[in-house]
């Protein structure tokens, strides 16, 4: 059960609180709900893309025994950014952008320590999508080591439409799969770069895979063919680190 600063409740509260730019995570709302402040909150959910489940009242009934009228609203504990804003700032740092997107990490832990290394290796920007991402909870602030506190956050309606917006500004499309043939060590990786990351069970979306500039892939020895995909995500960040020192 989340503690009482982690949510907030009811219809109305939940609208206003989106209205005045509150960073709700996702929404819980019960099944056959109706009605005008229904509708509204549908409508603010859908404009700022936020993610929402449909469950029974016994699930919303966990979190609290309030009057929630069939509505709960998680609270993030960072503030998204938007593509669009963060871009054009590292441009005119003199900066090459890098930006790593998360395909389906749905696993706390892991984003969090996928963003601590973002932030170690000196990414400007995490990509997730709106939908079937991990939710961030205290759990992954802490497990980034607090890097979450500072780093930013795009969260995105499309990941397909945010990652060819990236693609059309410039950056090279830079995808880990186990599958490819090419070794990331091999791969010219510098440059303006997003790096793509799939979730370990099902990898990335073969419609992210087909606009991608190049698939690599990183070698490993041994009986178990595949990395965590956090170490993933340390190891490919690490490595464009390292060409972009060398070509400076």
């Amino acid at each position: 059960m989340g503690k009482a600063t982690d949510f907030i409740f009811g219809l109305r509260p939940v609208i206003e609180a989106i209205r005045e730019g509150r960073q709700v995570e996702r929404l819980l709302i019960k099944q056959n709900l109706q009605g005008q402040l229904y509708h509204e909150l549908m409508k603010e959910a859908s404009a700022n893309n936020i993610p929402f489940q449909i469950v029974p009242v016994e699930r919303i009934n966990l979190h609290t025994r309030k009057n929630h009228q069939g509505v709960l609203a998680f609270i993030s504990p960072v503030e998204y950014q938007k593509i669009e804003n963060i871009l054009p700032a590292v441009f005119e740092q003199g900066e090459d952008p890098l930006f790593i997107c998360l395909d389906g990490v749905s696993d706390v832990r892991n984003f969090g320590a996928v963003v601590r290394s973002a932030s170690c290796m000196g990414a400007h920007a995490i990509v997730i999508p709106a939908r079937g991402s991990a939710r961030i909870t205290a759990d992954a602030v802490k497990t980034s080591a607090g890097a979450l506190n500072h780093f930013p956050v795009c969260r995105v309606k499309s990941i397909t439409g945010g990652i060819e917006f990236l693609k059309e500004s410039g950056l090279k499309v830079i995808c880990a799969d186990e599958k490819s043939s090419l070794s990331v060590f091999d791969a010219d990786l510098s440059g303006p770069v997003v790096l793509i990351m799939g979730s370990e069970d099902r990898g990335i979306s073969g419609e992210l895979l087909k606009i991608s500039d190049l698939v690599v892939k990183i070698p490993v020895t041994g009986q178990i063919g595949s990395l965590n995909v956090s170490v993933a995500a340390g190891i490919m960040l690490y490595e464009i680190m390292r060409q972009r020192s060398v070509h400076r």
